[in-house]
């Protein structure tokens, strides 16, 4: 027989994972609601001509498309009788035999959402989401088929106080987690002026590319590949002067920095546009204390596609590991849909790539695997059944109980315990019926005492 195996880039997620990844989600929803977020879902399937065109073609081709039920090749029959399926085209026939898709990220679904119910939303709208996404990519380490996005956007607002809180919020969900971060800040702006200083406005794009990648390739990479997109020596010379100032300087210097942008920028209305922007969510900032590192980055660049205000990148201090939350402000996100106007800002935290590090570095909290509290062992099954009630009232307290139901020696029960990692285990027997004293061992420190159902259920309260 076949052994069972989940799809490629697909996983299973035992109990303890669970139990690390539920106090994940929860300790970032809690600063979500904090911050006056609504929760939304938005279902697994959309209607694909909500997605398709969304994502450019690389992100199409990336679609996981559902099948249409019954017969789904009626049409492509009907119309291409005369032709063999290898002489079809691959997008006629996708457009036939498909009409729905997994959602391919959130963004898109709550654009779509926005729209939909405009006449019942209170502008500015503040939502967050938890939910799964589906893409049809290439599986690898950190990168799956199916996995976890958690965002939370405003929608319906210029204002960039809406920056200046989605940073604090930031701060502080890392702060909650006890990990430390560099919180990157940049404008869409900056970059499109820098293009415009050194001359060459028509390759900002490219421009960008090649400077996000100084990390991986460091400046003679980003130069090698300036010059294969043409720019001029003087242009490559003006790009490495800017460059070295902003990454060599201490992330303390933001100050500094802004000053020398001034200069860098002057009479250019982009660039100094830029700035004027980075200055604004400074001052929103001034005076509200911030656990990380809030680093003005103007050689920051992400999602050049659709950014077009500040954007904004999280990135572990302790860990090898490339970015793990971001955003920015985007001008027309429901305008993909038809209502113009509505401009928006979000943050997305990299959950999956924030759980990997936080196994790196031990900082899940050590009682995060625990679910059962305390568990009731019984050395027969009258002490078993006499001890059921004992379960019940400690439930209603919401202590988390368990009893173990079946007939196994004492050794084999304090086996299962251990394993489950349950830090208390109640052992009743004919003494404990007698006096209605129950023997209480703390699994954690080897101790065992004698105490009332009243005594135990004090001490979990």
């Amino acid at each position: 027989m076949k052994k069972p195996s989940v799809p490629q880039g697909m996983r299973d997620f035992s109990p303890n994972q669970m139990l690390k990844r539920q106090w994940l989600f929860d300790s970032i929803k809690k600063v979500f609601i904090k911050y006056g977020f609504l929760p939304l879902e938005t279902p697994t399937m959309e209607n694909l001509d909500s997605l398709t065109g969304k994502y450019g073609d690389e992100g199409d081709q990336l679609l996981f498309r559902v099948l249409n039920s019954g017969d789904f090749l009626k049409d492509v029959k009907k119309k291409d009788a005369q032709k063999k399926v290898e002489e079809l085209d691959y997008k006629e026939i996708t457009t036939k035999v498909s009409k729905r898709g997994l959602r391919y990220d959130l963004t898109v679904p709550f654009a779509r959402y926005v729209v939909q119910h405009q006449s019942e939303i209170t502008f500015p709208f503040r939502r967050f989401q938890i939910q799964p996404v589906w893409r049809a990519d290439r599986p690898q380490k950190g990168r799956y088929r199916e996995f976890y996005q958690c965002d939370a956007d405003v929608v319906g607002s210029d204002s960039l106080i809406n920056e200046a809180e989605l940073l604090q919020m930031a701060d502080e969900v890392f702060q909650k987690l006890n990990l430390k971060v560099t919180i990157k800040l940049n404008s869409r702006k900056i970059l499109q002026g820098l293009s415009e200083v050194v001359g060459f406005p028509e390759k900002m794009t490219e421009i960008t590319v090649a400077i996000d990648k100084l990390d991986k390739i460091g400046w003679e990479g980003v130069e090698k590949e300036l010059t294969e997109r043409e720019l001029s020596e003087t242009a490559i010379s003006k790009i490495q002067e800017f460059i070295e100032f902003m990454t060599h300087k201490n992330t303390t210097f933001n100050q500094e920095k802004l000053e020398y942008l001034k200069s860098f920028f002057s009479g250019n209305a982009a660039g100094e546009a830029g700035i004027i922007e980075l200055e604004q969510v400074q001052q929103f900032l001034q005076g509200i204390p911030f656990v990380n590192n809030l680093e003005i980055d103007p050689t920051l660049a992400r999602g050049l596609g659709y950014y077009t205000g500040c954007i904004y990148e999280i990135k572990a201090d302790e860990a090898e590991m490339g970015s793990i939350g971001g955003g920015g402000r985007y001008d027309d996100l429901t305008g993909i849909f038809g209502l113009k106007g509505h401009s928006g800002v979000g943050i997305s935290f990299g959950i999956e790539r924030i759980y990997d590090v936080l196994e790196e570095l031990a900082l899940f909290p050590k009682d995060v695997s625990e679910s059962t509290k305390v568990i009731f062992l019984a050395f027969d099954e009258s002490a078993r059944i006499w001890s059921l009630p004992f379960v019940r009232r400690l439930r209603d307290r919401n202590i988390a109980t368990e009893v173990y139901t079946e007939n196994k020696n004492i050794k084999k029960q304090f086996d299962y315990a251990n394993k489950r990692n349950i830090p208390f285990c109640v052992i009743v027997g004919e003494n404990e019926m007698k006096t209605g004293q129950l023997a209480v061992k703390n699994m954690i420190e080897g101790s065992q005492e004698m105490m009332s159902i009243d005594e135990l259920i004090e001490k979990f309260s």
